[in-house]
């Protein structure tokens, strides 16, 4: 099996960062960032916005919810209001399924 170096982690991602790992405009995660109570990113001196890896899975569970899912935003929102520790943990297992079926994937194609 081929080596596979590991994914660098950082420890703040860029607003463009976010928006293209997401796959979302800049304007929609400045969107959710004064739409949703738990996205605090950090902002510099300049006020340029710096995101955790905690703030890129919480954009990710908000991605998941609104585009995956077609949960309007006021729908997403009491939904993590209420039952943030389900939805959490749902989040993992998919992610968590999705790679499984990434490696499964890469397996495949190199038989």
């Amino acid at each position: 099996m081929p080596y596979k170096e590991k994914k660098v982690e950082k420890l703040y991602y860029s607003i463009g960062e976010v928006a293209e790992m997401l796959g979302v405009p800049v304007s929609t995660v400045r969107f959710w960032e004064n739409e949703f109570d738990i996205l605090k990113p950090m902002k510099n001196k300049k006020g340029n916005r710096l995101f955790t890896p905690a703030d890129i899975k919480n954009l990710r569970i908000i991605h998941h919810l609104v585009k995956d899912q077609g949960m309007t935003l006021s729908g997403a929102k009491k939904k993590l209001s209420e039952k943030w520790a389900e939805t959490d943990y749902k989040f993992e297992i998919n992610e968590s399924l999705q790679n499984i079926k990434a490696i499964l994937l890469d397996i495949r194609d190199n038989i």
